[in-house]
């Protein structure tokens, strides 16, 4: 692999880091990136590579809340932390929904869905959708305002609400943000949860790339997956930080304002000079 590949791959796995975890779609800015950013690997290696390189995203989440997530104490002898085993069997729960209807069109939206113009126009509409829900939510009050006020039932709604995440860029975390902060949750907690949900989620999504592609790399896509994921790993802790300090102050408006802006973009570049 030449250097000129290789600064494509680190290219894809800053955006990767930046966007997984900002409610703006990791996977549709993948695939729009790759339209201008080809990379010199076949479609069934790419197909598969925009899902994996997500593990490195997810590692992020670990380090960085790895108190909160491992549910195990060694201190003074072996416990286990009951609110952080309750937290995991929500995060179940909410897996639920996104495991069952993944699993039985994830090729029917692997062929349909994954084009510019769906991204572009669930770029708009959710974008639109955030600052409606915004607005609508001003001045009022929150009622669940930390992990531990999260229910069985309000766990599973918000997997419901990630169902919605299945079609190209409408944004797993802001699906689930959006979902959360509608039925109840502050942006911090809703942020918080999504994180967290995302880990079996994404794990399960690539093992099935992983597995519909074969457990056979070539060197060249060997380093091309390693490179990608260990970037997006050291990018998403910064994004991660990044996104829980700006929402302690701040509402996800302007998320929703650069997907229409980014959305509007992308329909004109494709109706003038893609056609």
């Amino acid at each position: 692999m030449d250097f000129i590949e290789l600064l494509k791959v680190i290219f894809l796995g800053i955006v990767e880091g930046i966007t997984e975890w900002l409610p703006v779609s990791s996977t549709g800015h993948m695939i729009l990136v790759d339209e201008f950013i080809k990379l010199n690997m076949t479609p069934a290696f790419m197909e598969m590579f925009f899902v994996v390189i997500q593990l490195g995203a997810i590692m992020a989440v670990v380090c960085l809340f790895w108190d909160k997530l491992f549910p195990f104490e060694f201190k003074g002898g072996f416990k286990v932390k009951t609110d952080t085993m309750n937290l995991w069997f929500k995060i179940a729960v909410a897996c639920v929904p996104a495991a069952i209807i993944g699993l039985l069109f994830d090729d029917v939206i692997d062929e349909y869905l994954f084009n510019p113009v769906t991204v572009a126009l669930m770029l708009i509409l959710y974008g639109v959708l955030f600052i409606v829900i915004e607005n609508r939510n001003k001045g009022r009050r929150p009622m669940v305002n930390d992990l531990s006020q999260i229910t069985y039932k309000f766990a599973l709604m918000v997997g419901i609400f990630q169902l919605l995440a299945l079609v190209p860029g409408t944004s797993r975390s802001g699906a689930t943000i959006v979902g959360a902060i509608l039925i109840g949750a502050s942006r911090y907690v809703a942020s918080e949860f999504t994180f967290f949900l995302a880990i079996p989620v994404m794990l399960g999504a690539s093992l099935l790339k992983i597995l519909k592609f074969g457990l056979v790399f070539t060197a060249s896509e060997a380093v091309v997956l390693g490179t990608g994921t260990l970037v997006a790993f050291f990018v998403s802790i910064l994004a991660i930080k990044f996104l829980m300090g700006y929402i302690k102050k701040h509402d996800f408006k302007v998320f929703g304002w650069y997907r229409i802006i980014l959305g509007i973009i992308v329909l004109a570049y494709f109706f003038f000079f893609n056609v």
